[in-house]
């Protein structure tokens, strides 16, 4: 039943971004990275993945500033974007659904947790499939 998503992780710590690969690619999924802005703008337009994964704190004008920029893009305007952060704060949620993201996780990741996570959150966006 489990597709195989292309899944974008910005994320500037290196440590975090190898779980969240090792993780993800445990279950089939194909994980291409990106440790600042600049970097994961151009390789989600070069890519076009199924998901972005985003660090909220990232060199480059941050995982906010990356959400806006993507959903500018007419080919990613309707690309699953989580937020992933350590930092959770009251209204934060809000905050992230308000620069564009479709979802948020609490850092530190349940490694368990996290590939059934993002797999659910993209069929729930996507319709499930059944379109």
């Amino acid at each position: 039943m489990s597709v195989r998503l292309r899944v974008l992780v910005v994320e500037d710590n290196a440590l975090n971004r190898q779980l969240v690969r090792d993780v993800l690619e445990l279950r089939g999924h194909e994980v291409l990275e990106a440790e600042d802005v600049p970097t994961g703008l151009a390789l989600a337009l070069e890519a076009v993945p199924d998901v972005a994964v985003l660090d909220i704190q990232l060199p480059g004008g941050g995982g906010e500033a990356l959400a806006r920029a993507l959903r500018r893009e007419p080919r990613l305007r309707r690309l699953p974007l989580l937020a992933v952060t350590a930092y959770a704060m009251p209204g934060d949620r809000e905050r992230f659904l308000a620069a564009g993201f479709d979802g948020y996780l609490s850092k530190p990741i349940d490694t368990r947790a996290f590939g059934p996570t993002v797999e659910a959150f993209c069929a729930e966006r996507s319709g499930g499939g059944d379109g």
